[in-house]
């Protein structure tokens, strides 16, 4: 839950930035919905909660998509200043990224495909 609340507050953190610097250079942002209220766990039926081993594989996967698009910004970008502030946020996406797999390994949610011995043939 703790790990959840950290990505929540860091993509809060990353959208400001980048509103701040559109608003700087006079782009216009689109509107925006409105905040999903919290709900209460006991509300939701058993059968229709997203188990823990679902959520923290979307998260990775979001997290391994938001690095290569930060990286792709950063080597178009013609702009450092532009340029740095997607370093940082690949940064903070790096750190992240490892913590839940960190979580992944040790919840035991993250599972290797089968090793494959190669066969030596005789040629």
């Amino acid at each position: 839950h703790k790990l959840v609340q950290e990505t929540i507050e860091q993509c809060q953190q990353e959208m400001k930035g980048i509103e701040t610097l559109l608003k700087e250079n006079g782009v216009g942002l689109p509107p925006t919905p409105p905040e999903r209220p919290e709900a209460c766990l006991d509300d939701i039926p058993v059968g229709a909660r997203v188990q823990d081993p679902e959520i923290a594989a979307a998260i990775s996967l979001d997290i391994a998509a938001g690095l290569v698009g930060c990286s792709q910004l950063i080597g178009q970008c013609i702009r450092e200043d532009i340029a740095v502030m997607f370093a940082q946020i690949h940064m903070q996406k790096v750190a992240l990224g490892g913590k839940f797999l960190r979580l992944n390994k040790e919840k035991g949610w993250l599972i290797p495909p089968p090793l494959h011995k190669s066969k030596k043939t005789d040629c």
